[in-house]
């Protein structure tokens, strides 16, 4: 990876930024909209109604992310946004578990609820991160 620092410091903004926009779409839907809040028994409809936009909130913030750090290399390439690409999944996959799962709090989950019951949305959400620095190259090439 050319630039690390860099590429962390674009990473930890998305990631920070993605996970405001969906905390804030789930308050919306719960005092804007009426929808229901979570309990011990579930999730809570304001929640649910927001996992499908998951996977859009990353791709497109990713994907702004991962252009912002490859226009800053000298010369991007395809293989360092794949790498880069590959790099922030995983640090995303290993992070989740501790934020979402491992450490309680009022949002936490269950491995169930973080693993099972949140497909497709996490899955797409892995290949979104994956792919934002690459299709960030893309928009650079043109």
């Amino acid at each position: 990876m050319e630039n690390f620092a860099m590429s962390m410091l674009w990473f930890w903004v998305c990631y920070i930024l993605v996970t405001l926009v969906g905390i804030g779409h789930t308050i919306f839907n719960i005092y804007v909209l009426g929808m229901g809040v979570m309990n011990e028994h579930d999730m809570g409809e304001g929640y649910e109604k927001t996992k499908p936009w998951h996977p859009l909130y990353n791709i497109i913030l990713f994907t702004v992310f991962g252009w912002l750090y490859m226009n800053t290399l000298a010369v991007p390439t395809f293989a360092e946004a794949l790498a880069t690409g590959l790099i922030w999944m995983g640090i995303c996959i290993v992070f989740d578990v501790f934020g979402w799962v491992i450490i309680r709090h009022p949002w936490s989950l269950t491995f169930r609820q973080f693993y099972v019951e949140y497909q497709p949305w996490i899955t797409l959400i892995y290949i979104a991160i994956l792919l934002g620095p690459v299709l960030g190259y893309g928009i650079c090439l043109l």
